[in-house]
């Protein structure tokens, strides 16, 4: 018995080590594809697993990332104001049941219903305010609270409390002014001072334009000529949604401490992570992955995308802090705890490429319907094939086994269902960070649609034409819209959802910016929309059209044009 306590930490501490090296082999496939500059740390109860920085927290100079980096949160930040709303609960400052007007008497009517529970949770109905064709205008300069507030109350809501989710920004926002008002001192007080201070997190805080933040990381997004420094934006802008920054070991005294019940009360903790509509709690997710709870929020914002994950069962934190936009941080964390928990990992660069038959090629060679989502069309040019998901553009896919194929641009598979090795698959099926969708093999004729379709947005982007009718469909649409009848029939049924579900806030905006003034094409996207200036009488609007082959308006987006 002497001998053997001494043999098990050996052994741990081997087993140890092999998971680091391994975890440090996953972010390292992200950093040599250019995708993920930032710190990682993978920790299970207070022990830390893994911990190591990547590239450069300032690409100028030549800092280098490490643990003690600091970096944006984005909407990482949401969890330290839901926590902070459930703080002041307790001590009966406040009732996540009562009405904002409780607390706001001045709210518009429309906010009658509206309870800070339905805040926390994105069920509220307010829009989304950094959704607004104005917002990017607003970005780059201060605002109070207040002000930020005064963007969005007045807009009629996207439906009635408590009836459906949908992400808002502008939720989380009017909470921190609530906190504030209820206080009576600042957002970033209370957190530093019941939350930060408490649990001894030195390297957090509310963010800064113009302090001195020691080890702050600088934001970077890849542009057409490599790495470049991302936009800006007023930290007072975000606010209770997203201002907040940290590192990965301050994000862990953080989940120690709240999942430890140093922060709330059992009861207050249950309310925050207990899934309301859409797998979304209070400031969390909850969900499960490979058959496994975990608690999660991801965060994105100007240069900088994060993701913290807190698994229960065995007390797992995963943290990615990234200062490179992109969804590599979300990735990431998946797979750190994949392989925490035991499981196989297997990067794209692990995969080895297969030589398969031209024959037995072309027999993938269709479309498949993904259940809740476009279309997925695979086609061969010579003896590779390519995958057009949607309005995505092509991508080739690389066989593993006869139906099993990998993409190379990004951490996916599809899996190709055969009923026997002559015939054509029935269904394909997409692997792609822990998730899985199902698509249904089309007939020959809407196959046949769909690839004259991408045949031709090719030939429209190398000729740089637009689609015959886009630009009357657009017309149309803006018009619809103005007259709060837009024509559901003549749009996708994606389209259709999104625009019953904004149609408030849409017919605002269009009648805010007055008369169609003029619609100038001025080029066909990368992904194939046309891109078209529309003028108005108080304003500009780029817009983005795509036409699907049925002559239906797959998709339409539009921002200002500053």
């Amino acid at each position: 018995m002497h001998y053997r306590f001494p043999l098990l930490a050996l052994l741990a501490g081997s087993c140890f080590a092999q998971d680091a090296a391994r975890m440090n082999e996953i972010v390292q496939s992200y950093v040599a594809n250019h995708q993920f500059m930032g710190t990682a740390l993978v920790a299970r109860g207070g022990q830390i697993l893994f911990s190591k920085g990547y590239g450069s927290a300032n690409l100028e100079w030549d800092v280098p990332n490490s643990p003690a980096t600091k970096f944006r949160l984005g909407s990482v930040t949401k969890q330290f104001t839901a926590a902070s709303i459930l703080l002041l609960e307790e001590r009966g400052k406040i009732k996540t049941g009562d009405p904002v007007k409780t607390y706001l008497p001045d709210a518009p009517a429309a906010w009658d219903k509206i309870t800070i529970f339905n805040l926390l949770t994105h069920t509220s109905g307010i829009p989304n305010f950094t959704g607004f064709p104005e917002y990017g205008k607003l970005e780059p300069f201060a605002a109070t609270p207040a002000e930020l507030v005064a963007r969005f109350r007045d807009k009629p809501l996207d439906f009635q409390p408590g009836e459906k989710w949908n992400y808002s920004n502008s939720g989380y926002v009017l909470l921190g002014y609530l906190i504030e008002k209820i206080t009576g001192g600042t957002y970033e007080k209370f957190v530093r001072e019941n939350i930060f201070t408490p649990l001894g997190m030195m390297d957090s805080g509310y963010d800064s334009n113009s302090a001195i933040i020691p080890r702050r990381a600088s934001g970077y997004v890849n542009g057409r000529n490599g790495m470049e420094n991302a936009g800006f934006i007023n930290m007072t802008i975000p606010h209770g949604a997203g201002a907040l920054y940290s590192t990965t070991e301050d994000l862990l005294k953080w989940q120690q401490g709240l999942f430890g019940g140093k922060v709330l009360q059992p009861a207050s903790l249950e309310k925050m992570t207990t899934p309301f509509k859409n797998n979304y709690a209070c400031g969390v997710g909850v969900d499960t992955v490979a058959g496994r709870k975990v608690i999660s929020h991801g965060g994105g914002i100007e240069g900088f995308n994060t993701q913290l994950e807190y698994y229960p069962d065995d007390k797992l934190t995963v943290v990615v802090l990234g200062n490179l936009n992109g969804p590599a941080p979300g990735e990431i964390a998946k797979k750190l705890a994949a392989q925490a928990h035991g499981e196989a990992v297997k990067l794209t660069t692990e995969r080895k490429e297969i030589t398969l038959d031209p024959k037995q090629l072309a027999r993938y060679v269709g479309a498949y319907q993904m259940t809740g989502g476009p279309a997925m069309l695979v086609t061969l040019e010579g003896n590779q094939l390519l995958s057009k998901l949607g309005n995505q553009n092509p991508v080739s896919i690389f066989p593993e086994s006869p139906t099993l194929f990998f993409l190379k641009v990004v951490d996916a598979q599809l899996e190709f269902a055969m009923p026997d090795p002559q015939s054509p698959p029935s269904k394909v099926t997409l692997h792609q960070n822990g998730r899985e969708i199902v698509g249904k093999r089309l007939d020959e004729a809407a196959s046949k649609r769909l690839a004259d379709a991408a045949a031709a947005t090719a030939k429209r982007i190398k000729d740089q034409t637009a689609a015959p009718g886009s630009e009357a469909a657009l017309r149309k649409m803006i018009q619809d819209v103005r007259l709060g009848k837009p024509d559901y029939a003549g749009m996708s049924s994606g389209l259709a959802d999104a625009t019953r579900q904004q149609l408030p806030q849409l017919q605002s905006d269009i009648a805010r910016l007055g008369a169609l003034q003029s619609l100038t094409f001025k080029s066909v996207g990368p992904a194939g929309p046309d891109i078209y200036q529309a003028k108005f009488e108080n304003g500009s609007l780029e817009y983005r059209i795509w036409l699907g082959p049925d002559g239906k308006i797959d998709a339409a987006n539009a921002r200002p044009i500053q």
